[in-house]
């Protein structure tokens, strides 16, 4: 049984994911303007979200699963940086929550990193 970490950020990138298909509007608007195909991203990126969610409870992917979420994480995050830039769009967010989400992206890769420890850890010691 995977332990509350994990559980909590399976249930954190399942429901992300999901925002992803329901809510794609959003998303779409975040998705800086040099980027192509704004739809498509939103779709994949929401994709690779549930299927991380759902790797992260199953003990052989979860380590693949959680550099894959990590990875994920810095793929998305000019789109944080895109929306901070334009607070305007997203009268619904504050400007400050707007920022504060840039830091909180990397404490959620520190995390990510934490819940899959012990695989990190087991994973190192067979390849010794």
């Amino acid at each position: 049984m995977p332990g509350l970490p994990l559980l909590i950020i399976a249930l954190f990138f399942l429901l992300g994911g999901i925002g992803h298909f329901i809510s794609a509007d959003f998303f779409i608007m975040a998705m800086p303007d040099y980027l192509p195909y704004h739809k498509e991203l939103v779709l994949i990126s929401g994709v690779f979200e549930v299927l991380g969610a759902i790797g992260l409870l199953v003990p052989k992917t979860r380590l693949l699963a959680g550099y894959g979420l990590i990875a994920l994480i810095l793929a998305v995050y000019p789109a944080n940086i895109n929306m901070a830039l334009q607070p305007e769009k997203y009268h619904d967010i504050s400007v400050f929550l707007l920022y504060l989400r840039l830091p909180m992206q990397l404490l959620l890769i520190c995390f990510v990193w934490w819940a899959i420890a012990p695989e990190r850890i087991q994973h190192k010691d067979e390849n010794r």
